[in-house]
């Protein structure tokens, strides 16, 4: 089984480990508490659990947890030069911050934009934030999937490259320290969720698709 805290985060827990250790060592109690309240924060943050990605065709599934906060059936994406289908999720700290494959694919291309530090619930990051956008070619068509970093966050990791082939619920990349994603599908797919449900990476449907929708 995968150890429950990505990688990434280790980088930040070992040094407030050690520092935490240090001061309590030094008697500097207070001061320790509250690294050791950091620790335990950043822990949390990183955490990454398992996931079961739920069976059956013609399913989507989350690229990450969080709130949907925007539905755009006329998304602008250089693939669906007429509009594409959009549903931006926000990420809280509290939320878990790894993403993961919406459907099984291979990636066509990975795109990052430095941008700027919108906050991710402003409409305008999908635009202006720093970000990284792939897509890849599925059984549903082409499918997006644009990680954006929000006000605080500062790093996006994404462990992708064109030509990889990815399964359904696949982790692939994570945002730290608060974040938005869009997932971006081919026009005609059947929505399932609504503005303001709370959904779970690799395990809620977000849309379905037929055969008709593939074309």
């Amino acid at each position: 089984m995968k150890f429950p805290i990505a990688s990434e985060g280790l980088m930040f827990i070992v040094p407030l480990a050690v520092v935490t250790l240090l001061l309590f060592a030094l008697g500097w109690g207070k001061l320790a508490w509250f690294t050791l309240a950091l620790t335990a924060f950043v822990v949390f943050f990183f955490r990454d659990p398992e996931r079961v990605t739920p069976p059956g065709e013609g399913i989507i599934v989350a690229p990450a947890d969080g709130k949907v906060v925007k539905i755009d059936p006329a998304y602008q994406i250089d693939e669906y030069p007429g509009g594409a289908v959009g549903v931006s999720i926000f990420l809280s700290v509290f939320n878990v911050h790894v993403q993961r494959t919406p459907l099984e694919g291979d990636v066509i291309r990975k795109i990052y934009n430095k941008g700027k530090f919108l906050a991710a619930w402003d409409h305008k990051a999908s635009m202006d934030n720093e970000q990284t956008l792939i897509t890849m070619n599925t059984p549903a068509g082409v499918i997006g999937v644009k990680q954006i970093a929000g006000l605080i966050a500062r790093r996006i990791v994404n462990w992708t490259s064109a030509g990889q082939k990815l399964e359904t619920g696949e982790r692939f990349g994570l945002i730290r320290f608060g974040s938005r994603v869009d997932l971006i599908m081919k026009p005609g797919v059947e929505v399932t969720v609504k503005i303001g449900d709370v959904v779970t990476a690799g395990e809620t449907v977000m849309a379905r698709f037929t055969a008709d929708s593939k074309k």
